[in-house]
């Protein structure tokens, strides 16, 4: 795929949906406030299967009801090759917010190329090893022009549940898919972020990047 940069269009945020629980109902309060979605999806196949990204996609395909235009654009993402390249080369508990900080930049490049003005994912304090406060200030360190937004943030579980149903995603996103099989048994919750620029010294995230873009495959729903 040929990265084409556009001018920005105030109106676009990427949303990044991983079929889970948070990410749709993230999406769905930018999108309730007249943002056009731009959907960025990460297959981490071999890591998962197609399940995973089935359940994605039905949750995509039922949050473009609320789309402004009633059809949205996806990006998949072939994700699988960092996440070996990680596990190859990285100390195991950095693995989630290694993995992290790669997703941002690709998801900064599809912005670029979109015209969109933010990043928006369902991360909230705590849920994940990848989302202490610490380890999202690490994360965030690797994107350098586009802020991620973070709706659900202060949000506990049911909350977001609650809001889950209320738009229609949330027996999806409970239904039966494969999990992830990349995180390690003890990540770490406190990253240092001298340490996380340490081990991405031993990958060639440019090229990862740039593999990452060309690997894509867009797709309207």
């Amino acid at each position: 795929m040929t990265e084409k940069i556009v001018e920005k269009d105030p109106s676009k945020v990427v949303c990044l949906v991983s079929g889970g629980i948070d990410s749709p109902v993230a999406a769905w309060m930018f999108i309730k406030r007249g943002c056009v979605p731009i959907f960025v999806f990460y297959d981490n196949y071999p890591f998962s299967d197609e399940t995973t990204k089935k359940r994605a996609l039905d949750i995509i395909k039922k949050l473009s009801e609320f789309a402004p235009k009633h059809q949205v654009k996806v990006y998949i993402v072939p994700h699988g090759e960092d996440l070996a390249d990680i596990l190859r080369n990285c100390p195991r508990n950095l693995t989630c917010v290694l993995c992290r900080r790669m997703m941002y930049r690709v998801a900064e490049k599809v912005a670029s190329m979109e015209g969109a003005e933010a990043i928006v994912t369902g991360e909230i304090i705590g849920e994940h090893a990848s989302q202490t406060l610490r380890n999202l200030r690490v994360e965030n360190d690797a994107l350098t022009e586009f802020s991620v937004l973070r709706p659900l943030v202060g949000l506990d579980k049911l909350e977001v549940e609650r809001l889950a149903k209320k738009i229609g995603t949330f027996d999806t996103s409970a239904g039966s898919a494969s999990c992830c099989s990349a995180p390690p048994r003890r990540p770490r919750t406190r990253a240092r972020l001298e340490e996380v620029r340490r081990a991405e010294r031993k990958l060639s995230i440019e090229d990862m990047v740039r593999r990452d873009i060309e690997g894509v495959k867009i797709i309207l729903i």
